[in-house]
């Protein structure tokens, strides 16, 4: 008898954890590359959400100040309520009160909603401006402009504030990238509905504010910029009788004419909304006149947060990047690069120097219209000047080093700007937190009352301007003091009437009342309230003081 036949058994190999983390990590890198692909070939996205990213972070934590409770009281209005109040006071802000109205119906209101608009509008006009820089100059010019923006200290106080200004921002440099597109299609002959575009964006900006219009006056001073540089060296050719194929010219006449009729129908267009806000200029009657403090207004807090050295390295990049342009493009063998970068210049210069300086001029004929505030729709062509002069390092290493150095010295001013008093010190954040940790749960059912007095610096406005920041601490509570209600009667602030009657009405049954108003610089009604209190029973119980609020709560005896 023979054995028995013997053999191997194969045994199909399981498929254990290291395939599948082969195949993870495979997919991974291929996530990883298709990310930095997006990023090389659509730089403005990938620097607009960056942009949106860096100024959304931590808006939330600063307290509200007094013109973003103006933002806050007008956007929450009925539509009847804010037509009324803007033909009293703030028409100047109507078109962005209108926008926030529809998006705090959307969204509802806190701080981080009524902030996140302006940080997106950042990250927009970031990217919008990497677009004008590659058309300008090239990818390395448009991207190192769009970070150079990013990291100037105003764009990052703009882009966590609650008011209209990086909005501001993002409509300049959408207007000028438009107008740049509707001068080069000119030359093509397809260019009638880019201009057309340009006129109604054009009458939209000024709509949104009014200091646009000298956006619109600075693309006239690019254009015969432009004309008169065409024309010089069309004469140094002549004159030196080279062949040169200088090519076709990039504004004619045409260009004029078509730029005039749409100025021309904006200017029309808007004409009423400007008269109605120049009948409203008793509003900015705070705005101080030429003084010691406009020179350091001018060179250092409009772009540059007030920071002296910054701002000295900042100028001394604008001038290196605008006088090099300038010279490359007038030697006698220019380059395409050099040629391109010099109207780089004369779209960036006027729109830099031309607001703040008719701004200037006003303020010193009598009509006080500069502040440093408004002068930020020149933010995104300060940076375009900068990049330029950092755009003349060629190795990209070294380039790369550059603008990270600028981003790493914009991170204290971007970190100041998010602190809880970043905004003018001002603690109402703390007083409503101070309010709400009073309001036990224990007194959930007690009736409370609250009287405003006024606002440190605004002795004209009661400190209600915090309920309106901060509703939450203040839910329930009846106002005591007030007799003038702001949003029927077509004014931003609640007023109040006489103490010593209306108080008394309105008592009934409750037992807790609450002061809040300012410290000493505002109109003090805490002692006529305290007197009046006590005729019905009422001593204080508690006293608080953050920053310029003070806090006083009485109870019933």
């Amino acid at each position: 008898m023979t054995a028995p036949r013997t053999g191997t058994i194969s045994i199909p190999r399981t498929t254990g954890i290291a395939p599948v983390r082969t195949r993870f990590r495979s997919r991974l890198r291929r996530l990883v590359s298709s990310v930095g692909t997006a990023v090389v070939r659509t730089p403005e996205l990938t620097v607009g959400a960056f942009g949106v990213i860096v100024c959304a972070a931590f808006a939330w934590v600063p307290s509200l100040w007094y013109d973003e409770a103006a933002t806050v009281t007008s956007a929450q209005r009925s539509w009847p309520q804010l037509w009324a109040e803007l033909h009293s006071v703030d028409a100047v802000h109507g078109l962005y009160y209108a926008l926030m109205h529809v998006w705090f119906w959307l969204v509802g209101y806190t701080p981080f909603t009524l902030r996140f608009p302006s940080a997106l509008a950042i990250g927009v006009a970031a990217g919008l401006l990497v677009a004008l820089g590659r058309r300008l100059g090239g990818r390395r010019l448009g991207i190192t402009a769009g970070l150079v923006f990013l990291a100037l200290p105003r764009v990052q106080w703009a882009g966590s504030e609650g008011r209209p200004y990086a909005t501001i921002t993002t409509l300049a440099v959408c207007l000028t990238l438009v107008g740049l597109t509707a001068v080069r299609r000119t030359r093509t002959g397809r260019s009638l509905h880019w201009w057309a575009v340009y006129g109604a964006l054009a009458l939209v900006s000024v709509s949104f504010n009014v200091y646009l219009s000298l956006a619109v006056v600075a693309h006239a001073v690019t254009l015969l910029w432009t004309l008169v540089a065409r024309r010089a060296t069309v004469r140094r050719a002549t004159v030196s009788r080279r062949g040169d194929d200088l090519g076709p010219a990039l504004v004619t006449r045409g260009v004029l004419l078509r730029w005039t009729i749409a100025a021309a129908f904006a200017a029309v267009a808007v004409s009423p909304l400007v008269v109605e806000v120049a009948s409203q200029s008793k509003q900015v009657a705070w705005i101080a006149g030429i003084g010691e403090r406009t020179g350091a207004q001018v060179f250092a807090t409009a772009w540059f947060g007030g920071v002296d050295a910054y701002a000295a390295g900042a100028w001394a990049l604008m001038l290196v990047g605008t006088v090099f342009a300038l010279v490359e493009a007038h030697r006698r063998s220019a380059t395409v690069r050099s040629l391109v970068r010099a109207q780089a210049v004369r779209v960036a210069v006027p729109l830099v120097v031309i607001p703040t300086a008719a701004l200037v001029l006003a303020t010193a004929m009598g009509k006080h219209l500069y502040s440093p505030k408004y002068a930020t729709l020149s933010l995104p062509f300060v940076a375009l000047l900068i990049a330029l002069a950092l755009t003349l390092v060629r190795p990209k290493a070294l380039l790369a080093a550059g603008v990270a150095a600028v981003l790493v010295l914009s991170v204290p001013t971007a970190v100041a700007v998010k602190e809880p008093l970043a905004k003018q010190d001002s603690t109402w954040a703390r007083a409503a937190s101070i309010i709400t940790a009073e309001r036990s749960a224990s007194r959930a059912d007690a009736d409370e009352g609250v009287v405003f007095g006024s606002v440190y610096g605004h002795p004209g406005t009661t400190a209600d301007i915090i309920r309106v920041a901060y509703p939450s601490a203040f839910a329930g509570m009846t106002d005591l003091g007030v007799e003038k209600n702001g949003a029927e009667s077509g004014v931003l602030w609640n007023q109040n009437g006489d103490l010593a009657s209306v108080i008394p009405s309105r008592l009934g049954d409750i037992d807790t009342v609450w002061f809040v108003g300012g410290t000493v610089k505002a109109r003090n009604i805490q002692p006529e309230t305290a007197a009046v209190l006590a005729e019905h029973g009422f001593t204080a119980k508690e006293h608080w003081k953050t920053g310029t609020v003070v806090i006083t709560e009485y109870v019933r005896s």
